[in-house]
């Protein structure tokens, strides 16, 4: 079974959901070796038809993406940061750049790149 259009990519998720739903310590050998053939295969179609941005375009997507990360609330980063979370919604929003010290902060407490934060700032 090869993996290039989309009704072969559906079948294949749905041989690998089968197959994971036997549980790992069940599966044959045969059955360990296609789960892993059918998981590169359907991994390297989705590379192509549904490719992961390797990093977000904007500052407040990647403010976003690190409260998605880490589970937290817009109150909670705003502590984290020591600014009202009016001031972080607006940048959030995009009414508002930020600083050189926010900048500092949300390197330092949210492991944001500096040179990210500088190129989008």
């Amino acid at each position: 079974m090869n993996v290039d259009t989309n009704e072969e990519y559906q079948l294949a998720t749905k041989a690998i959901e089968e197959l994971l739903s036997k549980g790992f310590d069940r599966l044959s050998d045969a059955e360990t070796a296609e789960l892993q053939r059918l998981s590169l295969l359907v991994e390297k179609y989705e590379d192509v038809h549904y490719p992961m941005p390797v990093e977000p375009e904007t500052l407040p997507d990647m403010i976003r993406l690190r409260m998605f990360q880490e589970k937290l609330k817009q109150k909670e980063v705003a502590r984290l940061l020591g600014i009202t979370e009016t001031r972080l919604s607006e940048v959030l929003s995009g009414k508002r750049k930020v600083n050189m010290d926010l900048a500092k902060r949300l390197h330092e407490n949210l492991r944001i790149r500096a040179e990210f934060i500088l190129k989008t700032a």
